[in-house]
């Protein structure tokens, strides 16, 4: 049985690239699930999928890497590594993140992905991940920080017009989220660490601890 480390948390708070650093120091694998929301807005807005009224979740070939070290993500013969993180399927995320039935597929692509991973274990990040997609993991933990941090680190190196764009992205998805899920208050059983004012080297050791307690 593969060990899943699930940690949910905000944007900027620091739980994409401590979640993939925490992977690389114990060999595991590293599974961000945001980017099959952002893979699943990429493909409607190219017309890779058909979404009338939502989303052909039989048209989504969706496939990633799970190492940490050598990231990919694919939708059919597109490497949308890259396209995925463009302004304009940020923008749109937060529609498909909202359907429930997109949602219910995400939750059985994401255990089918850790299950035949290959590791021994998978540092899984998203923001149901310690409620909803692995509820009985060990390792369940909720990374956050204050608004005011989150958003510093997002913006520090951009331009003042993109910090702005950028900012006001991460306060919409948040919000649009937290409709669907509470991804700010941990749920009974999942550890707050709080990264306001740790680096990032604290930040990985903090979780890292937490993970070799068990």
């Amino acid at each position: 049985m593969v060990d899943i480390v699930a940690i949910d948390g905000p944007a900027g708070s620091g739980k994409s690239s401590v979640s993939k650093q925490v992977a690389r120091d114990l060999g595991f694998g590293y599974l961000d699930t945001g980017a099959a929301y952002r893979a699943l807005a990429w493909a409607v807005a190219e017309g890779v999928v058909s979404s009338d009224p939502t989303p052909n979740l039989d048209q989504f070939d969706y496939s990633i890497s799970l190492d940490p070290d050598a990231f990919w993500v694919r939708v059919g013969e597109f490497d949308v590594t890259a396209a995925i993180r463009e302004p304009r399927v940020a923008e749109n995320v937060s529609k498909v993140a909202q359907v429930q039935e997109v949602r219910a597929f995400m939750k059985q692509l994401t255990r089918d992905l850790v299950s035949n991973s290959g590791f021994a274990g998978v540092v899984v990040e998203g923001r149901d991940i310690t409620t909803v997609v692995a509820p009985d993991a060990k390792n369940r933990i909720l990374l956050t920080a204050s608004e005011e941090v989150r958003l510093r680190r997002r913006s520090a190196e951009l331009t003042p017009a993109q910090a702005a764009e950028v900012s006001k992205q991460v306060s919409d998805r948040d919000k649009s989220d937290a409709k669907v899920v509470d991804f700010m208050t941990p749920a009974p059983g999942v550890v707050l660490v709080d990264t306001s004012d740790l680096n990032f080297e604290q930040s990985v050791a903090a979780v890292r601890s937490l993970v070799e307690r068990g």
